[in-house]
């Protein structure tokens, strides 16, 4: 601390590196992208080096790291809208959209490689896992919250922050941040299932899970629409930002597979990940006859009991390349 004080960045890169991997989850968790999460932890980086020989020690350097991150992540909202995914947009389609071009003026909701990311609570007092707090339908939801009660649902019950904390931080009193996590709550509840991918994923065994991907993956790779079908919920819904066009229900969804990803793009192959905490597949696409498999998308998969509950795939490069996943798979690929 010492030597970080006195301007050496040696030493401050490595007082907050033990900390970097969970304040860009904080961001993220804010901001909804993993671009403006490493956008905004790179600035909070900044503010905190400039900052550092005034941090008297009153707080743990891990609080006044969250509070430099937090400030800096609602300097974003505030300068921007939120982001969305397609069934934030209209409402669903009924049958397959085959000119389904891209939406470039929507900021668009990101997926999150949970490579790294801590599981279970991050302090005593959090109500929310780490690894639940970056599920797509809790992260879906902060996104319509106002800068200022997505902050504080975050900093109370996913880190454990009490309400005094988060008023010195967010520069409020603690009667505003309680109705602000009041508000937050009701919002949270009515939009998050009640039962989070953690708890259907620890109730699964290992090879179930691997049935389940095994199964997805191959109806694909063979062009079998039955076989998919088979694997969701009446209720399904499927999106792929940035197309705007989303479908829910058996019958939509079963339409769109047969005319679009298994009858007209080409031929598949894929690898298993992981995203935001649930199971996800990248998806590798062959237009053509011959040639590599590119990689295409990042299907993130929510699940319930047995079943696919929700199908979202990603198809913006930008975030995809966020996985560190190979750009081609060899013709001969072999699913693992």
């Amino acid at each position: 601390m010492a030597r970080a004080r006195a301007g050496d960045d040696a030493a401050f890169t490595a007082l907050v590196a033990p900390l970097r991997r969970e304040l860009h989850a904080h961001c993220y968790r804010m901001l909804g992208s993993t671009h403006d999460a490493d956008d905004a932890l790179q600035e909070a980086m900044l503010r905190a080096w400039r900052g550092l020989p005034r941090f008297e020690g009153r707080s743990s350097l891990r609080s006044w790291l969250y509070t430099i991150a937090t400030r800096t992540c609602l300097d974003v909202v505030a300068g921007r809208g939120r982001r969305a995914l397609p069934v934030d947009l209209g409402p669903a389609s009924e049958h397959a959209v085959l000119d389904n071009a891209p939406a470039g003026d929507v900021a668009w909701l990101g997926p999150y490689p949970d490579a790294g990311l801590a599981g279970g609570p991050a302090a005593p007092e959090a109500r929310f896992e780490q690894r639940e707090a970056v599920e797509l339908a809790f992260v879906a939801a902060l996104q319509h919250l106002p800068g200022n009660q997505r902050a504080a649902l975050l900093l109370v019950e996913v880190l454990g922050f009490t309400a005094a904390e988060v008023a010195a931080v967010m520069r409020t009193s603690v009667a505003s941040v309680h109705s602000a996590l009041a508000r937050a709550r009701r919002l949270v509840a009515d939009r998050v299932p009640a039962i989070s991918q953690q708890r259907t994923l620890r109730a699964l065994d290992d090879a179930r899970l691997r049935a389940i991907v095994t199964g997805y993956t191959t109806a694909f790779e063979n062009g079998d629409a039955e076989a998919l079908v088979a694997l969701l919920t009446e209720d399904v819904t499927w999106s792929m930002p940035p197309i705007p066009h989303w479908y829910r229900g058996i019958a939509a969804v079963t339409d769109f597979a047969r005319e679009v990803p298994l009858a007209r793009c080409g031929s598949w192959r894929h690898l298993p990940t992981s995203a935001n905490g649930q199971v996800a597949v990248a998806s590798y696409l062959r237009p053509g006859a011959v040639g590599p498999h590119d990689l295409w998308s990042v299907d993130v998969l929510t699940l319930r009991g047995e079943r696919i509950a929700e199908i979202t795939s990603f198809l913006d490069p930008a975030q995809v390349a966020a996985f560190g996943l190979p750009a081609s798979l060899p013709a001969a690929h072999q699913r693992p």
